[in-house]
């Protein structure tokens, strides 16, 4: 039996790996892919310590920094779909019908796309409708397209495509823009992107792949056809908390509620860190400080009894 079960391979859960090694408690990291969210992110600039770095490079760097410790099991393409109580503490299952007998388990996995629920999404996803702009937006050279969402994720995806779409806009269902200024700034200097705020997405169009977007200004009420080639959604993510439902509380979004102290759920000996928490703000920097008070926590929890 572990004492410490780390699920994820993100920010959260490789930090946690390292600082379990460091604290020499027997532990083992089970992701389905140890690289987390942030590695189709073009060139990430608010990792500290690091001006720009891809996120390739930097799950790279995660990686290389996780595997230079000794006594931690690595297990990459591993995926847990449930997590049970025995005694003693828990057991994480696979599909594959592996078991993981720990103490305790700190779930840092993240989270998946959130998707529109409009549609045309569904039938259209790989035709034109798209939820990774680093890895299609070569697709679109020359191309009209339209990004939804108005958060980081949208603004990077609009910059993203940039150097090959002919015309972007972008789409935002409020009065305002929800990520950084700095990266607003970067998009706004592109002659070749129209930000439509108060704008809703209804429907996405067309007959073998995707030829437009049905969208309503949500003030004055109007619907209209964009004549689009691609649809790029960038929504958020939905927690991927499946794993402890009905085992730990979650919120309405189905997000692990903890102590923000300790990053405890509400079960003791489950610990929750990173974008499937319901911690405020979703950053990789504090994923990765949060995987590491979790996993001070148990160590202190497995060690002191505290």
């Amino acid at each position: 039996m572990y004492d410490i079960v780390i699920l994820g391979g993100g920010p959260a859960a490789v930090s946690a790996g390292i600082y379990a090694a460091r604290k020499k408690m027997s532990s083992a990291i089970i992701a389905d892919n140890l690289a987390g969210q942030s590695i189709v992110s073009d060139d990430i600039n608010n990792w500290i310590g690091i001006k720009s770095i891809s996120g390739f490079a930097l799950a790279k760097s995660m990686e290389d920094h996780l595997r230079a410790y000794d006594g931690i099991d690595i297990f990459d393409g591993e995926l847990v779909t449930k997590v049970e109580r025995i005694e003693g503490g828990f057991v994480a299952l696979t599909p594959s019908e592996k078991r993981f007998e720990a103490k305790t388990v700190l779930v840092a996995t993240g989270g998946s796309h959130r998707k529109l629920g409009i549609p045309g999404e569904e039938k259209f996803e790989g035709k034109g409708v798209v939820f990774c702009s680093t890895c299609d937006a070569p697709l679109f050279k020359g191309k009209d397209v339209a990004v939804i969402g108005g958060g980081n994720a949208g603004l990077e995806a609009v910059l993203d495509l940039v150097p090959y779409a002919s015309k972007i806009y972008l789409l935002v269902r409020s009065e305002k823009i929800r990520g950084d200024l700095a990266t607003l700034d970067k998009v706004k200097a592109s002659e070749k992107v129209e930000i439509l705020y108060n704008t809703v997405a209804n429907e996405v169009l067309g007959d073998v792949m995707v030829s437009g977007l049905k969208v309503t200004d949500s003030i004055s009420g109007i619907e209209r056809e964009m004549p689009v080639s691609g649809v790029f959604v960038e929504i958020g993510t939905v927690p991927n908390s499946d794993m402890v439902k009905g085992l730990v509380e979650l919120d309405e979004k189905g997000e692990i509620k903890i102590d923000c102290r300790t990053g405890r759920s509400s079960l003791v000996g489950i610990w929750a860190a990173g974008d499937v928490s319901d911690a405020l703000y979703k950053q990789n920097n504090l994923a990765a400080g949060d995987g590491i008070k979790a996993t001070l926590n148990a160590y202190d929890y497995i060690r002191n009894g505290i």
